[in-house]
């Protein structure tokens, strides 16, 4: 690699940090152009402050990423993991002066086990290309964020991911056997198993997955896979309102029911994919419920779920013949979030998850906040588990707009938190919801976690600033 002209600023701190670095890396490895390291600043998170890193680090093994933690730790540098940087919290935003740890260069798939059903894979691995790999074998990798295509797993451990299939098959942490990581002091400590079954000691991996690189870095993960299941079919359901289809949701989750996707789309969202993708969806209507099954006759079970949905007032409810208009439906569902991207130019992504139950009180109140700061604010959700996603559409160059945007989505976690609900579902908490986690958890809880943190990086190092 030809290294750029222009340097970082070469003062005795950093000069002696970046030699230290090459001392143990490849040329390739440590990035020190300002141009450069400025484009791994943050992640997709709006307003979220990100500082300037000293350098950024592209390891490809575990030695290497011990060499950089041994580093931070003898010259008291953090260190900020980072994934594919789809995060959007600010998880993974830089602190000035940091080593950003980019793990996107250890993407190896290291073993796919049909017989133990495990996948055992490096933090820089996609995760569409995880599940296309494991599908060669017959086998399933469920959690599946809406950025599957470019998220790593390593960023999905990190945040505690989850996905539009979580109401049937759960989150990222309940699909992490174990794990591989290395401690901010550079040692390298193993959790967890390969096994089906086990419950020796304390549950550290679980500890770690949603620990937004806090904790440690981690270098390989052990994955359950279940079997593939058959190609799944998609029902869309229309609704004069909002609450007639949460109503539905609770009718099909009261029922018994267990489908593969349950996702709602509000009119705001509905119209602004419409506008972007030209697909022809229903915009007469004010909620648009997304069901799918994957069982052996899932056609049965979508007429099944169909007849809920028309006893809750659905005003149509049209099936999918086959998986080509299953997939288009979807893709519908995908462009959601960057439809509404596109509406003022930049959104505030909240992720509200409440009871099932008060989903249809959710909805309202966001409504009535968009209404009271005049602001475009579409809901898109995984209507199974109480997953919502209202998305604040404003004008980043208007300053009041961008004062409105702030206070609405605060003003929806305070909502969440009122019906029973979290303020995180899957996004996690980063440098966004720092103050709200602490409202949420209660001085007692803040205290703990923060003695947790001091056992495992007692310099506290590690990804700074983040979660508290």
């Amino acid at each position: 690699m030809i290294m750029s002209r222009i340097e970082a600023p070469r003062d005795e701190v950093t000069g002696n940090l970046i030699d230290r670095l090459r001392g143990g890396l490849p040329a390739d490895a440590v990035l020190t152009d300002p141009d450069v390291t400025a484009s791994y600043a943050n992640d997709m998170a709006s307003f979220c402050p990100a500082g300037t890193p000293a350098a950024v680090v592209l390891p490809r093994t575990v030695e290497q990423v011990q060499h950089v933690m041994r580093t931070a730790t003898e010259l008291r540098v953090p260190v900020v993991p980072q994934g594919a940087r789809t995060g959007l919290s600010g998880a993974a935003n830089a602190t000035d002066g940091c080593i950003v740890l980019s793990l996107t260069r250890m993407d190896r798939i290291l073993e796919i086990n049909p017989v133990d059903r495990i996948a055992v894979v490096e933090p820089g691995v996609v995760n569409a290309a995880l599940s296309r790999a494991v599908g060669e074998h017959g086998l399933h990798y469920p959690p599946d964020p809406s950025s599957w295509e470019t998220c790593t797993i390593g960023g999905n451990i990190g945040t505690a991911s989850g996905g539009l299939c979580c109401v049937k098959y759960g989150v990222t942490a309940e699909y992490v056997l174990g794990l591989d990581v290395v401690l901010a002091d550079g040692r390298l400590m193993t959790t967890g198993r390969r096994t089906a079954k086990g419950v020796a000691g304390y549950d550290l991996t679980r500890l770690f997955v949603g620990s937004e690189g806090s904790l440690g870095v981690v270098v390989r993960a052990v994955l359950a896979l279940r079997p593939k299941p058959p190609r799944q079919l998609v029902l869309a359901a229309e609704f004069a309102s909002a609450a007639a289809a949460c109503d539905a949701v609770c009718r099909i989750m009261a029922g018994g029911h267990v489908p593969a996707l349950l996702e709602l789309m509000d009119r705001t969202t509905v119209k602004a994919v419409n506008d972007l993708a030209h697909m022809g969806l229903p915009e007469t209507t004010e909620a648009l419920l997304l069901a799918a099954f994957d069982t052996p006759d899932p056609a049965a079970d979508l007429a099944a779920l169909g007849a809920l949905c028309e006893a809750a007032g659905a005003t149509a409810v049209v099936p999918a013949d086959d998986v080509a208009e299953s997939e288009l439906l979807l893709q519908a569902r995908r462009l959601s979030l960057p439809a509404l991207d596109a509406v003022r130019g930049t959104t505030m992504i909240d992720d509200v998850c409440v009871p099932r139950s008060r989903l249809g009180d959710l909805l309202d109140g966001v409504e009535r906040i968009a209404g009271k700061h005049g602001l475009t604010i579409g809901v898109v959700a995984h209507a199974g588990d109480g997953n919502t996603h209202p998305t604040v559409c404003f004008d980043a160059q208007d300053d009041d707009e961008c004062r409105r945007a702030r206070e609405s989505f605060d003003e929806i976690m305070a909502l969440g938190l009122e019906l029973g609900g979290t303020i995180t579902g899957e996004h996690g908490v980063g440098v966004l919801k720092k103050e709200w986690l602490a409202r949420e958890i209660g001085p007692v809880g803040l205290e703990m976690q923060r003695q947790i943190k001091q056992v495992f990086d007692p310099l506290g190092i590690l990804n700074p600033g983040k979660l508290f």
